[in-house]
């Protein structure tokens, strides 16, 4: 079984910052990709920033410039510093791997999701 358990989110202010954090546990072997996406109502789920299995990272172009990822590979946990956020942000966030397990599947895993509030 494999876990990625999300913390971080709540309510912030448009311009404020917030820090998500996601760590993945159980029967992992190596993980390949990592990263965050975003659903906001009514819209469909995006990509907001990953780690690729090359190492590179990508953002969303709505983000680059104020959202960070980044990683603790020691941990199996990935981070989500987000800066100067707008009511746009708004969204549930939802933590996802891609990786290998102890039997040597290959599976993708999502998060329960956490809710991203911007407004004043």
């Amino acid at each position: 079984q494999v876990q990625l358990v999300e913390s971080g989110g709540g309510l912030v202010q448009p311009g404020g910052s917030l820090r998500l954090s996601c760590a993945a546990s159980g029967t992992i072997s190596s993980i390949n990709a990592m990263g965050w996406y975003r659903q906001a109502p009514g819209k469909e789920r995006e990509l907001v920033a990953v780690f690729t299995s090359g190492g590179n990272t990508n953002y969303a172009g709505s983000v680059k410039g104020r959202f960070t990822i980044s990683r603790d590979n020691a941990k199996n946990t990935v981070y989500l510093q987000m800066n100067s956020l707008k009511p746009e942000d708004t969204a549930v966030y939802y933590c996802n791997a891609d990786l290998y397990t102890l039997t040597y599947l290959r599976r993708n895993y999502w998060g329960q999701g956490t809710q991203v509030t911007v407004s004043s």
